[in-house]
């Protein structure tokens, strides 16, 4: 396959991605879109808390940075993050495969969920709507940011080669922050042979009016769903 794929993930997730398409015999390029950074300061009061909720894989692991997780019954939103929490020692583990929403509703239906307090950690700017879905149900729940998102100023330099050499590139988008960022970042630079392909449509949404070539999104808001996104792409655009 010829047509180089650019992965704006941030690290650490986004060396998985890359590994996985190359095993898959993809040309990948990293280039986050958007780096992370600590919240040291940020509180961690677990008064109460007997569930943990994560929407990234990137919370699970700025949590166990700070504590132990195997006590607790923990929500993840999908397969990546629950494959995160795992390997941090997570056991009571129950994975969803959709986004935040959905996640919000399985944990609602579940009555084990109203035993105990409910914490979701995630960066600063996921504060917001699945906590407040959950305190609306009855629920007892409280959000607290670990880490934040940073956009970048500019494209690793073999993406920006690749934009500017390939007769079609394809670019892998996990979120609508990164999204954005990467079009920022990609100012100047002719977009018009580069077929987005994101996890969602939501994190598209910042792609409009780009001038990309087409804008394709997974079936789901996984990985799995993603990269089949991308061989779909592929092969028809």
């Amino acid at each position: 396959m010829s047509s180089p794929v650019i992965v704006t993930r941030a690290e650490p997730a986004a060396a998985d991605t890359v590994l996985r398409l190359k095993a898959a015999g993809y040309e990948a390029i990293l280039s986050p879109a958007l780096t992370l950074e600590s919240l040291p300061e940020a509180e961690l009061d677990m008064t109460g808390i007997r569930h943990l909720i994560f929407t990234s894989a990137n919370g699970a692991r700025y949590f166990a940075e700070r504590g132990g997780m195997d006590g607790a019954t923990v929500w993840c939103v999908g397969e990546a993050t629950a494959g995160a929490v795992r390997e941090e020692g997570g056991k009571d583990v129950r994975e969803g495969d959709g986004n935040a929403a959905d996640l919000a509703a399985m944990i609602i239906a579940a009555p084990e969920a109203r035993t105990g307090g409910l914490l979701h950690v995630a960066n600063e700017a996921a504060a917001g709507d699945l906590v407040a879905t959950l305190n609306r149900a009855g629920l007892h729940a409280r959000f607290t940011a670990l880490y934040r998102t940073v956009p970048i100023r500019s494209l690793a330099p073999a993406a920006l080669a690749a934009l500017n050499a390939a007769a079609r590139s394809f670019v892998l988008i996990h979120s609508a922050k990164g999204a954005a960022a990467f079009c920022d970042a990609a100012k100047g630079v002719d977009l018009s042979r580069v077929v987005f392909v994101a996890i969602s449509e939501a994190a598209s949404r910042p792609l409009a009016g780009c001038g990309a070539r087409a804008i394709v999104n997974a079936a789901r808001p996984n990985e799995t769903a993603l990269i089949d996104a991308l061989d779909t792409a592929m092969l028809a655009l």
